[in-house]
């Protein structure tokens, strides 16, 4: 249990270090959007003037954090009103989860047209349809908690998306319970990789092209540790049909950039490993291209995720210094994408996440029913759980 018992005592002190910032707010809130059946909470930030068909990006917080306080940490309201793009941020409520995370282990909430995921998919539909953004320029990320979520977002729904980003995430299907949720934040057990690649691969119905993928990593997170994006990258080299070798191995900005490209030299997929860096959004604040704020898990290690994402993206401009490293493809998305309408049934959510039973031929489901009460107390008693 001291693995567990560290894990809490980490999470709880980040919630109350996270509860004392003050910060400014440039999102509006959204009106009806859906049935919302996971009941969150939408956010965003449009400009003014911007143009009719426009990217979105789709933006994730973490755990004990706010869609505000993300994109104060981040930038990217800031960045997107400088180069023409609209922002989607999705809210957790603590209704749903006390520590603000999203529900990324509970399967309820992370099935295609279930949950929080179907919350997040009539979100993007609303700011579609109003803004009169461009469905094929849809792309999304999110930190840790909110990582793992945009991983369940590309596996559920992947002819939404043209990208997405996980940073400090976990892969799709790596837990459906909240003691398997702690083991595989710590590295302990999971599926294979080949089991890991089947679930991805049988999320959704989807039979066309993937979504390009970033996976953004710290060397030194002891929260969400690097095995991590070890399992994420190889459940989306299976999708797209990609060996385990990179492409191609380079620095950016410091830090080391992975890249797997298919037959035509298009990268598919890109991976930074930050080195030293702990739990938490890479960031570079200062300088000509300094964007977003310091704060806890938004870390200022001189290295812009926000700013590397967009251009990943094709989004921006970038530094002609660093012209090779953003050869990416172009949309994988067909020009006909659309976005139907969802209509999913009303029903009220749980009243607290609970623990999925491991049946067992013999006697020891009584032992894991008490090691899993004794895991739930401490999560309620460290007030990271109803």
């Amino acid at each position: 249990m001291r693995n567990i018992s560290d894990t809490i005592t980490r999470l709880s002190a980040m919630r109350g270090q996270t509860g004392r910032q003050s910060h400014h707010d440039n999102l509006s809130d959204m009106g009806a959007f859906g049935s919302n059946p996971g009941a969150l909470r939408a956010r965003f930030h449009v400009a003014d003037n911007l143009p009719r068909g426009a990217a979105l990006v789709v933006v994730l917080h973490g755990c004990t954090q706010t869609a505000a306080g993300y994109d104060h940490g981040s930038g990217w309201s800031r960045l997107a009103a400088e180069k023409g793009f609209a922002v989607l941020f999705p809210e957790q409520q603590r209704a749903n989860n006390v520590n603000l995370c999203f529900n990324w282990f509970v399967p309820e909430d992370v099935t295609r047209d279930r949950g929080e995921a179907l919350s997040i998919r009539q979100m993007i539909e609303a700011m579609v349809t109003k803004h009169g953004l461009d469905s094929r320029r849809i792309f999304i990320t999110g930190l840790s908690a909110g990582g793992a979520m945009t991983a369940a977002m590309l596996a559920t729904y992947p002819e939404v998306f043209a990208g997405g980003a996980i940073i400090a995430g976990l892969a799709y299907g790596s837990a459906a319970t909240i003691p398997e949720a702690f083991d595989r934040m710590r590295g302990h057990g999971g599926p294979s990789r080949a089991e890991l690649q089947r679930r991805l691969a049988e999320a959704s119905p989807h039979n066309g092209s993937w979504p390009t993928i970033s996976i953004w990593q710290g060397t030194a997170d002891n929260t969400v540790v690097p095995s991590n994006a070890d399992s994420i990258l190889a459940q989306w080299q299976g999708v797209h049909g990609l060996g385990t070798s990179p492409d191609r191995n380079e620095m950016v900005d410091g830090q080391t950039r992975q890249v797997w490209s298919d037959a035509d030299g298009n990268v598919l997929i890109e991976k930074y490993t930050v080195a030293g860096m702990a739990h938490g959004t890479p960031l570079k604040t200062v300088g000509d291209d300094g964007l977003g704020n310091a704060a806890p898990f938004m870390l200022d290690v001189g290295i812009s995720s926000t700013r590397r994402m967009a251009a990943f993206w094709g989004l921006t401009s970038h530094d002609a210094r660093n012209e090779a490293s953003f050869q990416t493809a172009p949309s994988p998305l067909a020009a006909t994408t659309a976005l139907r309408t969802y209509v999913a049934p009303e029903k009220s959510r749980p009243a607290r996440v609970g623990l999925v039973e491991d049946p067992r031929p013999d006697d020891s489901r009584s032992s894991i029913n008490g090691i899993g009460k004794v895991i739930e107390d401490a999560l309620r008693a460290a007030g990271l759980m109803r």
